[in-house]
């Protein structure tokens, strides 16, 4: 989508602080961290949010789970934990319409959320 904020990363054309690129999938640190580490992951592909995932979308969301993992283990956060966050709609907090994951690490999180 030509509008879309995370497509115009995605695409480079808005530069981002990347930790993770393949064919699929982006990961880039967060540019408003509510964590020491706050990364966001994306799919390439356009996809609104969650409640726009098709029956023949779950590829995509194996795969962002997937990237998500392996990113959070690149950043050494297995052994003390860490959250993952995927906001849905403007009630559940998602600012960008685009299919995100936050990942939020290196600190003790606070349930619920502070």
């Amino acid at each position: 989508m030509a509008d879309c904020l995370f497509c115009k990363i995605a695409t480079g054309t808005i530069p981002c602080t990347e930790v993770h690129a393949d064919d699929d999938f982006l990961a880039f640190r967060d540019i408003d961290p509510k964590a020491p580490t706050h990364i966001l992951v994306i799919p390439r592909r356009h996809v609104a949010g969650l409640a726009e995932l098709k029956e023949g979308d779950a590829d995509l969301a194996n795969g962002l789970l997937s990237t998500a993992v392996q990113v959070a283990a690149t950043e050494g956060l297995v052994e003390k934990g860490y959250r993952f966050v995927i906001n849905q709609g403007t009630h559940g907090g998602q600012s960008v319409g685009h299919l995100h994951l936050h990942i939020l690490g290196g600190r003790q999180m606070e349930w619920p959320p502070g």
